[in-house]
């Protein structure tokens, strides 16, 4: 994409509308490149949670990475949280809910490797702290529509957090006998559930017979999250996803894949207790059971167990999510100081 990019830049320059910077995804590394040739600033965004971009910009620094030692140095703190020599080979110093096993398998294939901290250089430039990044005027807009889906208006015939509402991505996917005991847990746990699923849905339609349930192969999903009758999330912990869901007040029943997702996870269940693990429950053949998801649906859905709590503190986390975004909020304000830093006058 340099080259392309490239000409975008000189074509813009010819007509005299050079940009006053360059916003640049963390993983197009080269768009710093060019910046620099052009001594045009480049900003740039990390679409990751704050503590996966921490690991990997201080990736070297863990045990057994990039030919380091197998147990990292322990320092005071670390002594005085009572962290022992039985967690050392599988701790991250200042992350202590995550483990390196998280970072299986994208960290220990050495291309993909390569290409992560590639992106990942010194960075002597502000940081600034904005989100959580949703669609926030999609969500105003269909809210003044009158127009409704069909999944809506069944939604809207459901009771009060009663919908468990199920999504696994559209990048990445689980096997087939996965997705198959999905469909059976779903159906076991007599939960009512609205599942997008764009392939496989009438596959998935016979499975479920039977059951209070609907599969759609497509929704819009901040509406759905935000729709009152939403009262769970079972999903593939997608950045996108968890920030829509916190910004919903959804807890959440985590079935991550790879890259960001088990740390994701981690975050949802270990940090901020707004939701359950289902990775836990993986038998040796490297399913999960409809049993295991069945019971956990019902847990997360049935307010058994300490459900509540997770409940409770998922609305926390909606009400401070919101906060942050409203003008004059944590998120607000670092904008403006962003547009004031890359702002021609002030440089």
């Amino acid at each position: 994409m340099e080259a392309p990019f490239v000409r975008l830049l000189d074509g813009l320059q010819a007509q005299g509308g050079a940009p006053a910077a360059i916003v640049a995804d963390t993983f197009v590394p080269w768009a710093v490149r060019v910046g620099n040739r052009r001594r045009i600033p480049v900003c740039v965004l990390s679409p990751l949670s704050a503590a996966m971009f921490s690991v990997q910009y201080h990736f070297h620094r863990l045990p057994q990475a990039a030919g380091g030692s197998a147990s990292p140095p322990l320092d005071g703190a670390d002594i005085a949280d009572g962290v022992g020599p039985c967690l050392i080979e599988n701790y991250i110093p200042g992350l202590k809910s995550i483990r390196l096993a998280d970072l299986e398998p994208s960290h220990s294939n050495k291309a993909a490797l390569n290409s992560i901290l590639e992106a990942y250089v010194e960075l002597p430039c502000p940081v600034f702290s904005v989100g959580p990044c949703i669609p926030f005027m999609a969500l105003q807009e269909h809210n003044a529509n009158t127009e409704k889906e069909s999944y809506m208006a069944w939604l809207d015939a459901q009771p009060v957090n009663s919908v468990l509402y199920v999504s696994l991505g559209s990048f990445l996917s689980v096997s087939p006998a996965q997705l198959d005991e999905i469909a059976y847990g779903l159906a076991q746990s007599k939960v009512r559930f609205m599942w997008v699923l764009r392939d496989a849905c009438s596959r998935v339609e016979g499975l479920i017979q039977g059951s209070d349930g609907m599969v759609v192969p497509w929704s819009d999903q901040l509406k759905v999250l935000c729709h009152p009758s939403v009262g769970g999330f079972l999903t593939h912990c997608g950045m996108n996803s968890m920030l829509e869901a916190l910004y919903a007040g959804v807890p959440m029943l985590t079935l991550p894949i790879v890259l960001d997702q088990p740390i994701n996870s981690r975050l949802i269940v270990d940090v901020w207790k707004v939701g359950y693990s289902l990775k836990e429950k993986v038998r040796a053949d490297s399913v999960i059971g409809r049993d295991e998801i069945a019971e956990a649906v019902k847990k997360l859905m049935m307010n058994s167990g300490d459900a509540e709590g997770v409940r409770r503190r998922a609305s926390l986390l909606e009400e401070a999510s919101r906060t942050t975004a409203e003008e004059g909020g944590s998120s607000y304000r670092d904008i403006m100081a962003f547009i004031d830093f890359i702002s021609p006058s002030k440089r």
